[in-house]
């Protein structure tokens, strides 16, 4: 969430660099400041309102002593009806608050400097590129049609269980989604990464903290007799674990990794793009997130896209890793970076990774913050990203390693799965 101070002292600015992200802010900052400007008058008027009623009030006791009954009489009156003003007043500024509260969270993160110009996905940057291309033979299939050969996923099965998107993992299928949970929590917590295991549930107030509410609820699943919902991602019970502190510099920065499934209702996504593992409503993550002081979190977001790229690296994966664009950027990103890798029986890119900065715009939803040298508490910086999502990493393994005796296992897993192929 944007500071008030921020839109107040720089409403155009504002407007600028939000229209990045193809998003007219025009009349909504205006809007922001004009309730503000109500909201500011309210609050003077009640604490003007307030001194009245607290001086008369103390005037009575004088008035008393005075033998001045009739004077304290009409004292007590007037305190009365400035109760009654104040009382009125104080809900009138409640009102005005929530008003501004409600226009404040529509609007996006300003996006960073280094956000390319663009409107969608095809204006993103190719940062760089790595790993080789496998060469398949004319037979190569699908990874559903290899799950099925090798009875590594059944979609069926889910299908029947619970519905389509939510697949069975089988034998070596269920082991490989085991080793690589564990290859990838190993290899975030060797780089610092405190391990957590959060609620795969959250209430609402989490939800709010991490953006994902309030416009995003038909995103998620919701358990109406409780107000949870099932997590879209580790993201969001992982950062919520600072809501409402105050850190000392000393603790920055805080580096924190999770593994939980997701759920997402993707509304909406059907046909062959979102076959088989390509989108799913559950599925498992890996997360990293961190807490760093403001000057340091373009440091660390390098230093997250470089990890991410190291353990995709040791997967053997053909991969890419773009800059979005400020059109196909998050509602809370300020920069966000991009991993795909080389689907090869597919012939295409599957999103594997998003690491992101939010700079303070979760931090100010949560009221995450630090004290600084001169006493005064400042927002942190929060980061987040895959690492990794596990189901087209689990499409992309299987395609580009199958042979004509089997699926070839990457010498990284090996010590994970137990076995070095499949078939």
């Amino acid at each position: 969430m944007l500071t008030l101070k921020t839109i107040r002292e720089q409403p155009a600015a504002v407007v600028a660099r939000l229209a990045v992200k193809g998003f007219d802010a025009e009349a909504t900052v205006a809007e922001i400041i004009a309730l503000d400007d109500e909201r500011r008058a309210t609050q003077t008027a009640l604490d003007a309102n307030l001194a009245r009623q607290n001086l008369t009030a103390r005037e009575i006791g004088a008035l008393m002593k005075q033998g001045n009954r009739e004077a304290a009489e009409a004292a007590k009156a007037s305190v009365a009806n400035l109760k009654a003003l104040s009382a009125e007043l104080e809900q009138q500024l409640g009102e005005a608050e929530r008003r501004l509260g409600d226009k404040v969270v529509l609007l996006p993160n300003l996006p960073s400097a280094q956000v390319p110009a663009g409107k969608a996905a095809a204006d993103n940057v190719v940062v760089r590129q790595g790993g080789n291309m496998p060469a398949l033979a004319g037979s190569a299939e699908p990874h559903w049609e290899l799950a099925k050969k090798y009875d590594l996923i059944d979609f069926e099965l889910g299908n029947k269980l619970t519905g389509a998107g939510f697949p069975v993992y089988k034998g070596k299928g269920a082991k490989l989604q085991r080793a690589l949970i564990a290859f990838f929590l190993d290899e975030n917590t060797q780089a610092g990464y405190r391990e957590v295991l959060p609620p795969h549930l959250i209430n609402a107030d989490s939800g709010f903290g991490t953006c994902q509410l309030p416009d995003k609820e038909g995103q998620m699943y919701h358990a109406t007799a409780d107000d949870f919902y099932l997590i879209p991602t580790a993201e969001v019970p992982v950062t919520n674990i600072y809501r409402d502190a105050i850190l000392s510099p000393a603790e920055l920065p805080i580096l924190l990794t999770a593994y939980t499934p997701c759920f997402r209702r993707e509304a909406g996504s059907y046909g062959k793009d979102v076959r088989g593992l390509n989108r799913l409503h559950q599925f498992d993550k890996v997360e990293i997130v961190r807490f760093e002081l403001p000057e340091n979190s373009y440091a660390a977001l390098e230093s997250m896209v470089a990890h991410v790229e190291s353990i995709v690296q040791k997967l053997e994966l053909p991969y890419r890793i773009l800059k979005l664009c400020g059109g196909d950027m998050s509602f809370a990103s300020a920069l966000t970076f991009d991993f795909e890798v080389y689907s090869a029986a597919q012939q295409k890119w599957l999103e594997v990774s998003s690491v992101s900065n939010y700079e303070s715009f979760q931090a100010n939803r949560l009221k995450c913050r630090y004290r600084a040298e001169d006493k005064k508490t400042q927002l942190v910086h929060t980061l987040n990203g895959s690492s990794l999502a596990l189901p087209r990493i689990v499409a992309a393994l299987l395609e580009n390693n199958q042979t004509e005796s089997g699926i070839r296992i990457p010498a990284a897993l090996h010590g994970y799965t137990k076995f070095g192929a499949i078939g």
